[in-house]
């Protein structure tokens, strides 16, 4: 059923979209818009050999700088809700799974797209505005090996997804995210839904998420990840029950929260990396982290937090006396 938007005495239409190319192009065009100014997408199919990702090519690449020390990637898929979601969705996105458990297609992708920036003297210039001092091919090259989405695209929710996420908790469930696109027109003026917001793409939890309590695990969040990763995860643990043997070990889709009476920090683990939201004001944390880096996240962020906060991300272990003391002080600021 088509809706409609009313606004300053104007009727905006929705648009319904007569193929994907036409849809595909519309996402491509406004891709600063829909997903913001610090991402940059790629569309290469013309340029990459099916045999690169699992025979399948996607409709799109999208590098997200919004937080510059840890960018995220994205195979992006384009799709049309009309189309049969178990002939059609399903396969093209089982393909992409593949892809990523493969070292070889990751690194032929990487040298597509490094190559295709170099080709690019504007794309280059704002790739190194971006990675800083990081040499473009290892800025690349990092952010695909620790940074695995596939993001689909699509004008209609289907039930299949939360069907399928159910089921697939390893990779449906923890690689895809989905968005709905809508369109409407007036008087030769668009006007644009997302639904999410691209900028919280990674923080909706499912719906479903309190009818399945015990769906996830902390092994869902340490699946395929390297060793001195699950490492720190483990110290962090430990350090947390010395304070007190009652707090919570609580994991998410996206996170594992540590709580007593009230989530003080979350945790976020990556392939080669973990970030940790810590339930303290930005300015107090930095008294007390003073040898890491602190990111600082965005008010919509903080708000879905319920509070101020701040979040910083962990290689190794040192000075991890450091962090011990900050997610203490977290503790006893948010359980007084």
């Amino acid at each position: 059923m088509k809706s409609a938007i009313y606004m300053d005495g104007n009727k905006f239409t929705e648009i319904t979209f007569k193929d994907e190319p036409e849809f595909e192009r519309l996402v491509k065009q406004n891709s600063k818009t829909l997903f913001g100014i610090k991402t940059i997408y790629f569309d290469l199919k013309n340029k990459i050999d099916t045999r690169s990702l699992g025979s399948s090519i996607p409709d799109g690449f999208l590098f997200d700088f919004r937080d510059r020390d840890n960018p995220e990637f994205y195979i992006v898929e384009v799709e049309l809700a009309k189309h049969d979601f178990y002939k059609h969705i399903f396969p093209q996105i089982t393909k992409f799974f593949a892809f990523f458990k493969n070292p070889v297609s990751r690194n032929n992708l990487i040298e597509k797209l490094f190559h295709f920036v170099k080709s690019n003297s504007q794309l280059e210039e704002e790739f190194k505005k971006y990675s800083g001092k990081k040499e473009i091919y290892k800025a690349i090259k990092d952010t695909i090996e620790n940074s695995q989405n596939i993001l689909i695209v699509i004008d209609e929710n289907k039930p299949e997804f939360e069907e399928v996420m159910e089921t697939y908790t390893d990779t449906w469930d923890k690689i895809v995210k989905v968005e709905i696109l809508k369109q409407y027109s007036a008087n030769n003026k668009s006007i644009f839904t997302l639904n999410p917001d691209f900028e919280d793409i990674g923080l909706i939890e499912p719906s479903y998420q309190e009818e399945t309590e015990d769906k996830y695990t902390e092994s869902f969040h340490t699946e395929n990840v390297e060793q001195n990763v699950i490492s720190i995860y483990d110290k962090i643990k430990e350090s947390i029950i010395k304070i007190d043997s009652s707090i919570k070990i609580n994991p998410q889709k996206y996170y594992i929260s540590l709580r007593k009476n009230r989530n003080f920090a979350f945790i976020e683990i990556k392939k080669k990396k973990l970030h940790i939201v810590i339930m303290l004001p930005y300015d107090f944390g930095r008294r007390i982290l003073e040898k890491h880096k602190l990111t600082q996240l965005h008010e919509s962020v903080q708000n879905f937090y319920n509070g101020p906060c701040f979040k910083v991300t962990l290689e190794n272990d040192n000075n991890f006396d450091e962090i011990v003391k900050a997610v203490g002080e977290a503790y006893k600021q948010q359980n007084k």
